[in-house]
């Protein structure tokens, strides 16, 4: 099996040797560049398009948000980590909408982080529980009119359910394991669930059923 090509944008160095040293433990990732700059990170995500870039919000000059979300203009399938110690509800729902597909606490331990990295390469998202909670406590700031328009799911409970799974972490074939499915199955339900949502990716689909209250 092909290994999980990893590049990291972090301007701070320690921090950036901290996070190769822990990945490079796993022999299933290989870290095949690194930026301290926004605009490096996106140039060379364009350059040698890795599986996942594990992108740091506070970056000098241009944001970690604006460099998500550039990367995912240039190449949807480019999966973009956001790891960092920013947890303000307005730079968590940008990053999102930018079109991360995981957000991760920098105090998240090495070890859990590896599982996260392989999960999102397969196509699964994840939320660190702090932002899972934020994401959640944002939608229940929205406006009784928003909410009421929400509150109706119009995914079937099979779509729920995989959209569930996808929260959980899991994959489109382990997905397809548990729910004894074949992978095309689960694939065409997805299809049929970012139609039904209006939006471009599984990322943006599971925020908005987590803000509906469709999911956990």
């Amino acid at each position: 099996m092909d290994k999980i090509k990893i590049i990291i944008v972090e301007d701070h160095v320690l921090t950036r040797i901290g996070l190769k040293t822990a990945l490079e433990e796993s022999s299933k990732l290989e870290i095949i560049g690194e930026a301290d700059y926004g605009e490096t990170g996106v140039d060379l995500a364009k350059k040698i398009e890795p599986d996942v870039v594990l992108m740091d919000l506070g970056l000098p000059n241009m944001s970690g948000i604006e460099a998500t979300r550039l990367i995912k203009e240039y190449n949807v399938n480019i999966k973009v980590l956001i790891l960092t110690s920013h947890d303000e509800e307005k730079e968590i729902i940008g990053a999102l909408k930018a079109g991360a597909d995981a957000y991760c606490m920098k105090d998240i331990n090495p070890m859990k982080l590896i599982p996260v990295i392989e999960s999102i390469a397969q196509g699964g998202v994840w939320l660190d529980p702090v932002i899972a909670k934020i994401v959640i406590t944002n939608s229940l700031n929205q406006t009784d009119a928003k909410k009421s328009n929400m509150s109706s799911s119009p995914l079937s409970a099979r779509e729920i359910e995989i959209l569930q799974l996808l929260t959980d972490g899991l994959n489109n074939l382990e997905i397809a394991a548990k729910l004894s499915l074949s992978q095309y199955t689960v694939k065409a339900h997805i299809c049929n669930i970012l139609q039904k949502l209006a939006v471009t990716d599984r990322t943006q689909a599971v925020v908005r059923a987590m803000r509906s209250g469709w999911i956990k």
